[in-house]
């Protein structure tokens, strides 16, 4: 990855901004503009920051915890704190110079932003909040950074279909989630990319159910939704089945929310606008009488995060572009029965739509 040429277009569009040094402290960022891979253990507790002038230098700030990860990940300065963050940034920003300085607000808790007001009040700088303003960058990906969401997405599927050969009634949805996570880490991956949702019988009809000691029975809708990480970057997907046989009420769902993802992927170009792309998967559900089963977006993008910009929402006007990559996963949810989502990982290509996804002939029954 050319972390530097990352910089560089970040560095610009700051000077664009008339900022004159930004502090960035979201863990995708950092490793986005840096390749340092350091997680943040909860949102109390950072393993760092980058400190870039607009015109000079980037600083990798951490403490001592993380200084040697630090130096072997990066070519970057490293500037340790050993008193707090707050303490190092007084010392290193009236080196730097300038007089605005912008934070990541949507990274930030309440605190840690009163505290970079008082030093900017002591430091005599102007403090501006900015948001989005990575993540807006991250949305269009590199070839690099595709193939390495492929690898993510077939090892997903590996995964999966090793998992889905070994099930059987009277697993439970918790054992289920257990085995699919130890066979990411078996497999390779980082880890899984969130909490695997393993959700059976009515429980399915929660899109976002967490596994319980629910035992999974023939016949009854099963969900599964995983993703893991490798390489630092996310795959996601979803699929809903049956043990042994299933009945006509499963297989027309089954079908509606399929022919609804069909629906959406062929509307994915560059130039669309999200809210076209949802509109062309939900008009299928709510013509055969199920809309208001259906209450989530379409599709979001996968990066580096799980979960992270552009949306495809039926609120969204804004417009697909080339190399952006989303997940299509409609879902119907009954209330009392179940629910069926099918989600793939698509990337925006000049001619449309490429799905990263490979085992796509089981899901049409």
């Amino acid at each position: 990855m050319d972390y530097q040429a990352r910089r560089q277009y970040l560095q610009e569009k700051l000077r664009r901004s008339k900022i004159d040094v930004l502090l960035v402290s979201g863990p995708e960022n950092r490793r986005y503009l840096s390749g340092y891979t350091a997680r943040d253990h909860g949102v109390g507790e950072s393993s760092g920051a980058l400190l870039i002038a607009a015109r000079g230098t980037t600083h990798l700030l951490t403490d001592s915890r993380y200084e040697l990860q630090a130096r072997q990940e990066t070519d970057l300065p490293v500037a340790v704190y050993r008193h707090g963050l707050h303490k190092l940034l007084e010392r290193l920003l009236p080196e730097i110079g300038g007089n605005k300085l912008a934070f990541e607000s949507h990274h930030t808790l309440h605190a840690d932003s009163l505290r970079l007001s008082e030093l900017a009040e002591k430091l005599q700088l102007s403090l501006t909040p900015v948001s989005g303003l990575i993540e807006k960058q991250r949305e269009i990906k590199s070839e690099d950074e595709i193939e390495l969401i492929r690898r993510s997405v077939q090892l997903n599927e590996a995964v999966f279909q090793q998992v889905f050969r070994s099930l059987a009634t009277g697993m439970s949805e918790i054992d289920i989630a257990l085995a699919i996570e130890t066979a990411m880490r078996r497999a390779g991956a980082d880890g899984p990319s969130f909490e695997t949702i393993v959700a059976s019988g009515e429980n399915s009809a929660r899109p976002h159910a967490v596994p319980t000691s629910r035992r999974v029975q023939l016949q009854e809708p099963i969900t599964i939704d995983m993703g893991l990480v490798l390489a630092g970057y996310c795959s996601d997907m979803t699929r809903s089945f049956t043990l042994s046989t299933f009945d006509e009420r499963f297989r027309v769902v089954h079908r509606l929310v399929r022919t609804a993802q069909q629906a959406g992927i062929a509307a994915i170009r560059p130039g669309a606008t999200m809210k076209a792309v949802d509109r062309a998967a939900r008009s299928v559900i709510e013509a055969a009488g199920y809309g208001r089963y259906f209450g989530h977006s379409l599709g979001h993008g996968v990066g580096l995060a799980v979960h992270e910009a552009p949306s495809l929402s039926a609120r969204s006007r804004r417009q697909l572009k080339e190399g952006m990559i989303v997940t299509v996963e409609p879902g119907v949810y009954l209330p009392g029965w179940g629910g069926i989502r099918l989600e793939n990982m698509i990337v925006v290509r000049r001619d449309g739509a490429e799905i990263l996804n490979e085992d796509q002939t089981w899901l049409d029954l």
